[in-house]
């Protein structure tokens, strides 16, 4: 019988829930998230069309602009008027994008990812006002334009591009699950007839229906939903991206992450399908991320240690066209 660990992610979800802490020159807001249907009521997902290479995004066009010299009439000029770059991100995925609770601060390896764009606009990491989504609201938040730009490790795929534009990729996870410490478990389909939680919305909780169709699916809107379920016994097993799962374990001694890989999750930046011009924009701001070693910095210091050394970070693909 496993031994239940329900403090480290209550404090978190106790946490999240607080008065806003600072986060950098803005104050970090939270999007409250609509109730989300059941995972055994929802209905199928319908049969997108084709989009060609997923991972193709669109080409950057001339020269970086200077910081604060964006052109004029681009989405970027009226980020640079509003005086913010507006991002959704999470608050509670360890690494990626979580509340440091000494601080107060959001931080991780995704908010690196907008810190750098804001830089390129501004000049300054700070001028971002961090808004914390759940993964269901990724795609609704920029549909409805209350977000310039979402990093919340995000797989691109072609169901996804007929709603937003992605990024070029900027980090290849992969799919895993993690069990109790004790658990004999080998494979996600060793998981027949056990309550295994992704979370509702995410690539996630399609591979669990796929590749284990008699485990019981249950959802949470947050990474840190999973892992109270998790930790209270209401959930035999977490699955979801290794990213994420790397920080569950680090909050959680008697759980452990199976080697079994069952999917490849390339991460893009979302952003709305009516500014390609800021989509080549943050493709110029990610190439020289790349280039430069910063992008390989941050990754050594948020993701490195848990998910090994990387020599090089994911190439960008370029060639889609956009839609008129």
């Amino acid at each position: 019988m496993r031994k239940l660990v329900v403090p480290v992610a209550a404090a978190l979800a106790i946490l999240l829930t607080a008065t806003a802490c600072s986060s950098g020159d803005y104050a970090a807001t939270e999007i409250p998230p609509k109730p989300q249907p059941s995972a055994t009521s929802a209905a199928p997902p319908a049969t997108q069309p084709p989009c060609g290479n997923p991972v193709a995004s669109y080409a950057p066009e001339g020269a970086m602009p200077q910081p604060n010299a964006m052109p004029a009439g681009t989405y970027m000029a009226k980020i640079q008027q509003r005086g913010r770059l507006i991002a959704g991100v999470s608050a509670d995925s360890l690494n990626l994008g979580a509340r440091n609770p000494l601080t107060g601060q959001i931080e991780g390896f995704d908010i690196d990812m907008v810190r750098a764009v804001a830089k390129a606009i501004f000049g300054d990491p700070n001028k971002v006002e961090l808004r914390v989504i759940s993964s269901p609201q990724r795609i609704p938040v920029l549909q409805k334009e209350q977000v310039d730009i979402v990093a919340r490790n995000m797989t691109i795929n072609c169901s996804r591009w007929n709603q937003i534009a992605f990024s070029a990729e900027y980090y290849r996870s992969g799919q895993k699950t993690l069990v109790p410490s004790e658990s004999t478990a080998k494979s996600i389909k060793d998981l027949a007839g056990k309550p295994v939680c992704a979370p509702a919305g995410s690539t996630s909780l399609d591979n669990l229906k796929k590749f284990s169709p008699q485990a019981i699916p249950i959802t949470a809107d947050t990474d840190t939903g999973c892992l109270a379920l998790f930790q209270s016994g209401k959930a035999y097993a977490i699955t979801g991206d290794d990213t994420v799962l790397a920080g569950d374990v680090a909050q959680d001694p008697y759980a452990k992450v199976i080697a079994e890989r069952i999917s490849d999750e390339p991460y893009g930046l979302g952003m709305s399908l009516k500014n390609d011009e800021f989509v080549r924009f943050v493709n110029q701001v990610l190439a020289q991320m790349k280039t430069d070693g910063t992008w390989m910095i941050s990754y050594n210091k948020w993701l490195g240690k848990a998910l090994g050394d990387l020599t090089t970070p994911p190439p960008s693909v370029y060639g889609r066209i956009p839609k008129q």
